[in-house]
């Protein structure tokens, strides 16, 4: 069965986002709208589902700015609050669709969400909590709704994190090293996302270097970097600094694979 893939960037920022409060620095004072930038988060469109992966602290805003009020299923990359934070205000989707929202993710994650929203996962929840079933996924290939996902092991410093391929796409954030085992799942795939957080060295994400290195070792017909932080530079600047066929993402940006 042939899948048309379409992904939308809710969000391509690092975890503070931009403008950073406070900074005063020529990006996040840019009056470019590609440098303002929502906590990391897509929504993939498989045929007639829509996976939101992650739920950042601008969930909420990004869906009223997409529009979108479709969200068959949550998927989750890892436990950091710039990925789970917005998780209540899956109430809204519930209200429209009336059923449980089914949510994937790792062991950490389920114990993380089962921590900050413990009021979701009550034997009987208050009237208005959001109404979520968890399905714990491990480093094997699994379906969402019929839709076959192959997770990604990579390493965030010492935190496992799980990135996504679906058919010729792959999605990974908060991603510093990825083993050749994870990295011959990705290949072949014709659009890879990837992190690239600033130009300097970082403990747990890949650098600009590290990510033009990955995606030369992986040859996507076509790359995008996420992921970004204030310190990468003004959008329009570095994307002359990039290869063709590799741009940055920015909130907003939809592609098909």
């Amino acid at each position: 069965m042939s899948h048309s893939i379409k992904l939308e960037f809710l969000g391509t920022g690092t975890s503070q986002g931009i403008p950073v409060i406070g900074c005063t620095c020529t990006v996040c004072t840019s009056d470019d709208p590609k440098d303002d930038r929502l906590r990391s988060s897509v929504i993939v469109s498989i045929n007639d589902i829509k996976i939101v992966i992650d739920t950042g602290p601008d969930f909420r805003q990004q869906m009223l700015r997409s529009n979108n009020v479709d969200c068959d299923a949550l998927l989750f990359t890892h436990e950091h609050m710039d990925h789970v934070a917005g998780l209540d205000d899956i109430r809204a989707i519930n209200f429209l669709q009336r059923k449980n929202m089914p949510l994937y993710g790792s062991e950490g994650v389920g114990k993380a969400l089962k921590r900050i929203y413990f009021y979701a996962f009550e034997v009987n929840p208050y009237p208005g909590a959001p109404i979520i079933q968890f399905n714990e996924i491990e480093n094997e290939p699994f379906e969402i709704l019929g839709v076959p996902v192959i997770p990604i092991a990579v390493k965030h410093g010492n935190m496992p994190v799980f990135g996504f391929r679906f058919g010729d796409l792959t999605y990974i954030t908060d991603a510093k090293y990825i083993d050749e085992v994870e990295r011959d799942k990705i290949r072949g795939s014709k659009v890879i996302v990837v992190n690239a957080l600033r130009k300097k060295e970082h403990h747990s994400h890949m650098n600009l270097q590290q990510a033009l290195e990955f995606m030369e070792d992986l040859k996507p017909e076509r790359g995008y970097f996420t992921h970004i932080s204030h310190l990468l530079g003004n959008h329009a600047v570095v994307e002359q600094e990039l290869p063709d066929h590799i741009r940055l993402a920015y909130d907003g940006l939809i592609i098909e694979a």
